[in-house]
């Protein structure tokens, strides 16, 4: 009697939601696991004083949250998609923010550092603003991606200006990220991502505003 390969076996509601849950509290906790390598690691480790060690540390603590962030959104408009090719365009979106995820956490352990103590509560919120963009609609959502990556390859760029000169490590691993920021939006942008209306994005860079100066200090 043959048996069925378990990667064959489709998920049930109850096993869909367990695995969001394990992704969760892997993501909140700092166990996610890269699965490409650091682009850092082919540059060598920099020699920074007490203060460029903590700048960049901050920096890197930021865009660690930034990916909490952008991977709960993921998980929110994945969860309430309503087309499984638009499902499972963003569940391979946020495979690479898991590799983000993974490298800037790597990073701060070099920098004898940690991420954010707030990081559930943003989990939290991040992942209610995705669920809500994909109740307004796939084309909703998929705009929503757009507009957020845009803000997020924005302001890569403003840290890879701000990190220490030495630091080509960070740097190395931000613009890898941003490389792969910028392709998330073009590829939700070709599949009918709606341009958001204009108070909208105002907002979010408001939220992310805040988001980035609680997570340098805390």
């Amino acid at each position: 009697m043959s048996a069925t390969p378990d990667c064959d076996r489709r998920l049930s509601r109850v096993d869909r939601v367990l695995a969001d849950f394990q992704r969760a509290l892997d993501t909140v906790a700092g166990a996610a696991v890269a699965r490409r390598p650091s682009p850092g690691e082919i540059q060598p480790l920099p020699e920074l004083n007490t203060a460029e060690r903590r700048h960049a540390a901050g920096l890197m603590r930021v865009n660690h949250t930034g990916e909490v962030c952008a991977q709960a959104l993921y998980d929110g408009q994945a969860a309430l998609a309503r087309d499984p090719a638009t499902r499972a365009h963003l569940e391979s979106a946020a495979a690479e923010e898991t590799d983000h995820l993974a490298w800037c956490a790597e990073r701060l352990r070099e920098l004898n550092d940690r991420p954010s103590l707030v990081n559930p509560l943003w989990y939290a919120g991040s992942f209610a603003i995705g669920a809500l963009a994909a109740l307004a609609g796939d084309r909703w959502s998929l705009g929503f991606v757009v507009e957020t990556e845009r803000q997020v390859e924005a302001h890569l760029g403003e840290h890879m200006d701000r990190l220490p000169p030495s630091d080509r490590r960070s740097r190395a691993i931000l613009a890898t990220m941003q490389a792969d920021e910028a392709r998330h939006a073009e590829n939700a942008r070709a599949r009918g991502g709606a341009r958001l209306p204009w108070p909208v994005p105002t907002l979010m860079r408001g939220t992310s505003a805040v988001m980035k100066a609680v997570a340098y200090r805390v």
